[in-house]
Parts: structure tokens; sequence; C-alpha cells
């Protein structure tokens, strides 16, 4: 079924150097992924923050207090809410204080403006001027201009904002830039012709308004009444972000009691962390003094993190960082969706942030129907549900709900990173040799060549060069495992050629054989690829692998080259080395219409699949959903559909259409069989995901794609048989 004992003695003495190299670059990966297991397994604990406006939202359509649900959440486990400061927005928009803003540029297009305002007012913003950037601000009681003006006084200063008490409220001004002004879509102004006459760009806003003033005393009460602890959501925006302000936003943490002890989490909104206006000295110490966990919020893709101001350079100075799940609105719409009864879909989402993304904080808004995206779900024994359902599940894999767990600090030695990247070289020249007709001192010299480029380029570029050192072993490895299934195949295609084909059974075990081969290959490439990524930068997706999906393409393009070294151009030659003459040959083939459509087919099938490969390009659809989710609950992690379903069985399809001498067959499973190669070094590739869940998804899809593949060879075979039966039948039956 394969090459001869002889001839892999062969190539294993001509290669030998480059074999222990690359063995020893291997030995190094498992090395590091041993460390980098063990901080995974010790990084076991998440923990639940509770959104206020939302619950507080939810509690006004159930005609509740906003005490009772916190209640009831609190009863549930989840003991922590995170409490957004209030803003000119967030006072306008709701009932406890009358306050209003507006932006100059807007109010000044009413021609009796002034009129509105106390003439001392006008008097005094004209004397010392204001532009249409600039926020008017309304205060209508003693509460709400006591509120306002200390928050803005503190924080901002007096030469950036101007007061004027009027009665029981009083007035305010603030000094606006274009930069911190919203605008509305650039637009056209028609003519009566319908023709362009100016295209215009109109004031709509200004982020003034969002400016953080403080936390409600009221709110405060309700959730610290009830023992729960609040995490504060401050909203800082640069410019108006400096160390004055990052000490009063400080200050009035520690009167309202917030992180009085060490354990919880600063979740920063806006667009930095309190005070990086004057860089992170100041929350840096904080975090340090008061054992806060800075956290890092997922973004709505689901790919890397929003990455305020400072965030970066306070997880590099060894801040402990959590990674914070979101439950963005198209989540919290997912309430009976893809047919199920309740929530499920909601507590699969988490599932999943938990388990494979290394979340450890989910920041928690209350369910909305799907069918009215306005309406909350206020069936409380939904949410009990959910809650007990998800964290038994999670403590199947070893997790507990509490207090979230910190990764530790771990980072792949640079020796080891040095040996994975000789291994990476070794194994490129081993790929090379396999290929082209190299001479015995060329194959003995491109280790060693390969090895002196490798310290050149750590010498020059070393952060570089450990990427490209893991997008290469990717490339390499896939590369390898789809040349060792194709070598295989000629081998069963040699055997099938000297007389009747094998028995069906024999074309089987020589299909698992191939498949677990080459899987071993890509497996050993997907250790070689994530090993020297193996740091909490990648695992907290700080730095994200940015070669997946060029991971997946090139290898498939590689299968033809391969093919060609392997059969030659039609199959008519022994096994050899990549010629010159079929490259010609197939160069100057004349391309039929049959090979143009199928060629379109393949095209617009890579083009699906390499969309298929994230999560903003193709929805998939409810009922494959169902079936992930089915597998995710029935086995410790989900197998992926496209390698056992898919790529695995044709590798085995491949072995058999060889045997039989099936050309056209054996190019296309083997076309096919990439997608599953190159699938399993890609899990690997998502250096986010725990390792214990990559070997099991890989060990699942072996299982499961033997299993399809001999379901499918057997299909396979009977389609064949019965065919040849049918065209016997035909050609008895012609004239």
């Amino acid at each position: 079924m394969s090459l001869d004992k002889k001839a892999f003695k062969a190539f294993a003495k001509n290669n030998m150097i480059a074999l222990i190299v690359a063995a020893v670059g291997l030995a190094a990966s498992c090395a590091v992924l041993a460390g980098r297991a063990g901080v995974e397994s010790r990084d076991k604990s998440y923990d639940i923050v509770l959104d206020y406006q939302e619950t507080e939202d939810m509690a006004k359509q159930d005609g509740v207090d906003v005490s009772v649900w916190l209640a009831r959440f609190k009863d549930m486990g989840i003991s922590k809410v995170g409490l957004a400061e209030e803003s000119l927005k967030s006072l306008q928009e709701g009932e406890r204080l009358p306050v209003s803003a507006e932006v100059m540029g807007l109010l000044t297009q009413e021609a009796a403006w002034r009129e509105d305002y106390p003439e001392a007012w006008i008097e005094s913003i004209q004397a010392e001027g204001f532009d249409k950037y600039d926020l008017m601000v309304e205060m209508r009681s003693r509460e709400a201009y006591d509120f306002v003006v200390s928050g803005l006084l503190g924080r901002y200063g007096e030469d950036r904002v101007r007061v004027f008490r009027d009665g029981g409220g009083g007035y305010a001004l603030l000094d606006g830039t274009p930069q911190m002004t919203l605008y509305t879509p650039k637009y056209k102004e028609q003519n009566s012709k319908g023709g362009g006459f100016l295209e215009l760009i109109d004031i709509a806003d200004s982020k003034l308004a969002y400016l953080s003033l403080g936390l409600l005393p009221e709110k405060v009460e309700a959730i610290q009444g009830l023992g729960m602890e609040i995490v504060p959501r401050t909203a800082s925006y640069n410019t108006w972000n400096d160390s004055v302000y990052a000490r009063a936003v400080l200050e009035d943490y520690g009167k309202n009691g917030i992180y009085a002890a060490p354990g919880s989490y600063m979740i920063a909104g806006g667009e930095g962390v309190p005070g990086y206006d004057d860089g992170i000295g100041i929350i840096e110490g904080y975090l340090e003094e008061k054992g806060v966990t800075l956290g890092l919020i997922e973004d709505t893709t689901q790919l890397q993190n929003i990455m305020q101001s400072g965030i970066l350079e306070l997880n590099q100075r060894g801040s402990a960082t959590v990674r914070v799940f979101s439950v963005w609105n198209y989540i919290q719409n997912r309430y009976q969706y893809y047919g199920y009864e309740g929530a499920k879909e909601i507590e699969n989402t988490l599932f999943r942030a938990v388990a494979e993304r290394n979340i450890r904080v989910i920041y928690y808004k209350p369910i909305r129907e799907l069918k009215d995206l306005h309406t909350y779900v206020t069936d409380v024994d939904e949410y009990r549900e959910m809650f007990a359902s998800l964290e038994e599940r999670l403590g199947e894999h070893g997790f507990s709900f509490g207090q979230a767990s910190v990764m530790e600090p771990y980072r792949a030695p640079f020796a080891a990173k040095l040996l994975i990247a000789f291994g990476c070289a070794a194994s490129g020249a081993l790929l090379l040799g396999l290929l082209l007709p190299l001479p015995g001192r060329v194959r003995k010299a491109l280790p060693a060549l390969g090895a002196l480029c490798v310290l050149a380029s750590f010498w020059v570029a070393p952060n570089t060069t450990e990427l490209v050192a893991s997008l290469m072993n990717a490339l390499i490895f896939a590369c390898l495992s789809v040349m060792a299934y194709t070598r295989l195949a000629w081998g069963c295609a040699a055997a099938g050629a000297t007389g009747a084909p094998p028995p069906l059974g024999k074309a089987l075990g020589a299909g698992a054989v191939t498949l677990v081969a080459a899987l071993l290959i890509a497996l050993a490439g997907g250790a070689m690829t994530a090993a020297p990524l193996s740091s909490v930068s990648y695992m907290l997706e700080i730095d994200i692998f940015r070669g997946v999906k060029l991971a997946q393409i090139l290898p498939i393009a590689f299968f033809a080259v391969a093919y060609l070294a392997c059969f030659g151009l039609g199959g008519r030659r022994r096994l050899g080395h990549l010629e010159f003459g079929d490259v010609k040959a197939l160069m100057n083939t004349s391309i039929k219409v049959w090979m143009a459509l199928l060629a379109a087919l393949f095209a617009a099938g890579g083009a699906y699949y390499i969309m298929r490969t994230g999560h903003e390009s193709v929805d998939v659809s409810g009922a494959e959903m169902l079936f992930r989710n089915t597998l995710e609950e029935l086995l410790l992690a989900r197998p992926r559909t496209k390698e056992f379903l898919f790529g695995f069985p044709c590798i085995m399809l491949m072995i058999y259409a060889a045997f039989r001498r099936m050309s056209f067959w054996t190019v296309i499973f083997g076309f096919c069989g990439v997608i599953g190669v190159t699938s399993v070094v890609n899990t690997f590739m998502h250096i986010r995901t725990p390792l214990y869940l990559g070997f099991a998804r890989t060990g699942y899809s072996v299982i499961l794609g033997l299993i399809a593949g001999v379901v499918a060879v057997l299909v396979f075979h009977a389609l064949c048989m019965a065919y040849r039966s049918l065209s016997a039948s035909l050609r008895r039956a012609a004239p």
C-alpha cells in the first residue's frame, strides 16, 4: 500500500540531520506546551458582573423596584454589579435629576435663544467668549446643580467649565473642541430638479455630554444595601482625562466604599483608563494597592479586545488582567433562538466564552425577547436555570464560579524558541528534499544553512522571527502532511496497477493508516506552531496570530505540486520528484470546458471555505448550529465538522480511488483532504483556546473521521459497483 521499507530507510539516511533537528524542535515545543498547560490548568475560576442600568430597565418593565431583581440575582450567586457613572446624557435621559445639555452650534440656530437664559449669564459667556463646539448645560434643581457642578469642577477644573447659579438651579458652559464634537454623516442638499447643490456635515452632539460626573448616591445605596459590590464603569475621554481627573475619580471610589477589599475588577469605559492623558502611573499604583484586576473587554466579533488607551501599557507593566465577555445586544436577543424553548443559546454563548476563549468575567445583561428586541424576559426561573446549567457544564471542565482567576505570567523561553525555529528550518529542508532531486551534500547542508539564517534573523528582529517561525511551521507541516498522504496514495496506485484491485478491507485499512500518519504530522505542526507564541499576551488575545487564512490557502495550492511530483502528469511515471518536463507539459495543456467549470467550482468552494473560518463573514445555519451544540454538550470538546465529516473521509476515499487507479477521483479527494490536515494545524493557531480542548477536539475528530471515512468508502464503493454494473448492462444491450 505504500513505499517499501527500503525507500523509508533511504529517506531517513539521506535526511538524518534534518530529521534529528526537527525532532529536537518538536521536543522543545512539547516542553513549552507542557508549561503552558500547567498555567491554563490553574486558571479555572470565572465571575459574573451584572449590569445595573439594564437590570433597572427590566425592573421598571416588570413593575417592581430594581432592588427586587438585584436581590434575585444575588440569590443566584451574583455578587457584583457594574454601575456606570452618570453623565449629562444619562441625566438628561433619566428621571432623577432635571438636567439638559445642548451644543452651542445647535442652540444658536434659534434666533431668540438668548431669551431663554438669565441676562447676567448671557452677558458673562459673551464677555468671555464661546464657540459652536461648546456645550450649554441647564440644571433645574438645587440637587441637580450640586451634583453636576461638583462633578464638573472637581474633575475638569474651572479653566474648562464656567458655572452660574440661578435660584435653585443654574447653568454651566463646557469648553468644547472640534475633536470632542460629534457630527452627522456627510449629505447633500438638492435643488428643485434633484441636482446636488451643497455637500454638508452638521453638528449632532458632543462627547462632552458623556463625561463622567460620578455615581448617584441612591444607586450606590440600592446595591450596597443588599451586600453586593459595585464595579464602577467610569468613561474617560482623551484630553479630559488628566491626573486631576483621575485623583477625583479614585477619591469618589473611596467615599463610596468601592474597592474597599481586594478582588474586584476595573472595567474601563470611554477611550482610556482614568488619568491616561498624564500617563498610567496613578492608575497603575491604585490597581496594585487595592488588589484590583484590570478587565479586557472582548470585541463584538469575538476576536481580540477593545483596547482603550492605557490597557496595553498596564498589562505590559504587570497589572493583573482578565478577559471580559460583554453580553452584547445581539446576544441578549438569543432567547428561544435556533428553536430552543428558553435561553439555551445564550447559555451556549457564555459557555464557549469561558471554556474556549479564556474569558474569566462575564458582564451580564438581562435577556430580551427575540420577537420583540425591546422587551425583557422577566421569568426569574429562566435566569436560574441558565446560570445553574452554565455552572454545571463549566464544572465538568474544572471551572468554579467565584472570584475570577488571573492567568500567571508565562512566555516560551528564548532557548526553546531558537530550537523550534531550527526545527522549522530543518522541516523546510525535508520538504524541499521530497520535492526536488537534491544531491546528498545539499541535503546535509540545508539544515545548517537554515540554522544560520535563523540565528541572523533572531539577531536582527527577534519578535518578527518568532511570528514568522510559527507561520512557517504551520505552512511547512501542513504541506508535509499533504505530501505524506499523496506519496502513500501513489504507493497504493502502484500496488493497484500490478494486478486486480485489493480487497475492500485492505483499502479501508490503508486509508485509516494513511489518515493517522497524515494527522500525526499535522499535529506535530500544530505543536510547533503554537509553542513559540504560548504567552499570556496571545492567550488573552492582546496579540493574535494573523496568518490563519494564509496557512489554510497555501497547502491547498501545494497539493497540486505534491501530486505532480508523486504521480507525474497523468500519473504515467514512477514515484520521483518534481520535474521540469511535467511542469512544462502542464503549462501547455489545452484547457477544456469541463476543466474551467471544475476550476470555477473549486474556486467558489474555496472562497466559501475561507469565509467560513471567521466570525464576521458567513452566518452558520440554524441546523448546523444545533448539531454543533449537541456535540458540544455530549463531548468534552466539539470536533470540527469540516474535519471528521469532510476532510478526513476524503483522505480515505483518495486511498480507495488510488488503489483502483481512478485518477480523477484521486485528485478530487486529495484536494478536499487538505482541508482536514490544515484544520488540525489551524486548531492550535488559536492560542486563546486551551490546549486540552485542542487535543481533545482533534482526538474526537480522528475517531469520528475514521468512522465517517469507512462509511464514505463503503458508499462510494457501492456506487462504483452499481455504475460498473449499469455500464456493462448498457453495453450488452447496445446493438
